[in-house]
């Protein structure tokens, strides 16, 4: 099993004025964040605005990402696919380019059924080698691949982790309970974080770390270390900034933090636009009052 664990930021996808992705921008992104000491990248996430990516598009974001770390962390791929082929093909692509592995979500557009679901992961899963984390987001994607499904996926030596986002931090614990310890946990809400740390997830699928890539592997590495006191004390400060990542525009929400902090611009893909007036104000309002408070960090080995 691969040993995926740690801070695995989506990257947000830079782009130019013209809606053309800035690779270079892109990049700097990227060596930010292994800078600050995550554990892993993942391109082509929901934040990386991958839906209004064309395919070639998506294979550069790898390839990009790949030549970045440069072997220091691993690299997936988020796999959105509107049919299971094309995911398939989609698998083959990142082997072939040297990715690391994938992050697999349902079949987009069409919402499947408990076997169609089912079917769909089997058959991504014995189309390639690489290792699948699991995405479960039934807020945002209408699919829900309940506990009892991933007992049922437990046979399907590819899919070794779970992206847990279904919003509901019990699924943690039904689902070391069903599985044991066959899956390696992500949470995939930044606002649930700690919660999931403590109840068994080892790995965190995190948004805001585009923006505060020092305060979110403090976070993780401080929950790790089990000193539970300064952890609280760090995740009520970004408490207001989490909450950004669980809103129908999160990526016009974070790319906003990421350009207060100067990680970023805040240019999306139509049909994504920029915030604007009262709802620009409010965001602007809570990352301003986070920076005033912004906590000073003491340095924090990693296990």
């Amino acid at each position: 099993m691969t040993g995926w664990r740690g801070v695995f930021p989506a990257i947000t996808t830079q782009f130019k004025p013209d809606q053309s992705i800035d690779m270079a921008a892109t990049a700097a992104s990227i060596e930010r964040q292994v800078k600050a000491g995550v554990n892993g990248v993942i391109m082509c996430g929901s934040l990386s605005e991958a839906s209004t990516l064309d395919g070639e598009e998506k294979r550069a974001m790898v390839k990009l990402a790949l030549d970045t770390v440069k072997g220091r962390v691993p690299v997936l791929a988020g796999t959105a696919e509107a049919t299971t082929r094309n995911a398939c093909k989609f698998a083959e692509d990142v082997a072939k380019i040297g990715g690391g592995g994938l992050m697999l979500l349902p079949g987009m557009i069409y919402k499947s059924d408990r076997r169609e679901t089912l079917a769909h992961y089997r058959t991504v899963a014995r189309a390639t080698d690489l290792p699948i984390m699991v995405y479960n987001n039934p807020p945002a994607y209408g699919v829900d691949v309940t506990p009892e499904m991933f007992a049922e996926l437990a046979d399907e030596k590819t899919l070794v982790a779970i992206k847990e986002s279904s919003d509901n931090v019990r699924r943690i614990t039904d689902i070391v309970n069903l599985c044991g310890d066959r899956y390696i946990l992500f949470c995939g809400v930044d606002d649930l974080i700690l919660e999931s740390l403590m109840l068994g997830a080892v790995g965190w699928v995190a948004g805001l770390v585009n923006a505060f890539p020092d305060e979110t592997v403090q976070l993780y590495r401080l929950a790790q270390k089990g000193r539970y006191e300064e952890a609280r004390a760090l995740y009520r400060w970004f408490m207001p900034l989490l909450h950004l990542d669980v809103s129908v525009k999160l990526v016009q929400y974070i790319k906003l933090v990421q350009a207060e902090v100067g990680l970023g611009t805040e240019t999306v893909r139509m049909p994504r636009m920029p915030l604007a007036g009262e709802e620009r104000e409010r965001v602007l309002g809570i990352i301003r009052a986070a920076v005033a408070k912004r906590p000073k960090l003491q340095a924090l080995a990693a296990e």
